[in-house]
């Protein structure tokens, strides 16, 4: 697990994910031409899920499925 404080929204956050996931969400990020923070209060402010992390986890599990569809 890597841990990482950013800010969101004005307000300071920390988010704790595996190493894998913080790559898929720098892969993500850059694919949309957005940095890191803007693209997680975006999935903080849409999403269902109970927590930050569990959110950014599905996000990232959905845009690698997308990325697999394009190719197949």
């Amino acid at each position: 697990m890597q841990k990482r404080s950013l800010t969101i929204a004005g307000h300071r956050t920390s988010l704790a994910l595996e190493a894998e996931f913080w790559d898929g969400l720098e892969a993500m990020a850059g694919s949309r031409a957005m940095n890191l923070a803007s693209l997680i209060r975006e999935i903080d402010e849409g999403r269902e899920a109970p927590n930050l992390s569990s959110a950014v986890r599905v996000a990232v599990l959905r845009w690698y499925q997308g990325q697999g569809e394009k190719t197949a």
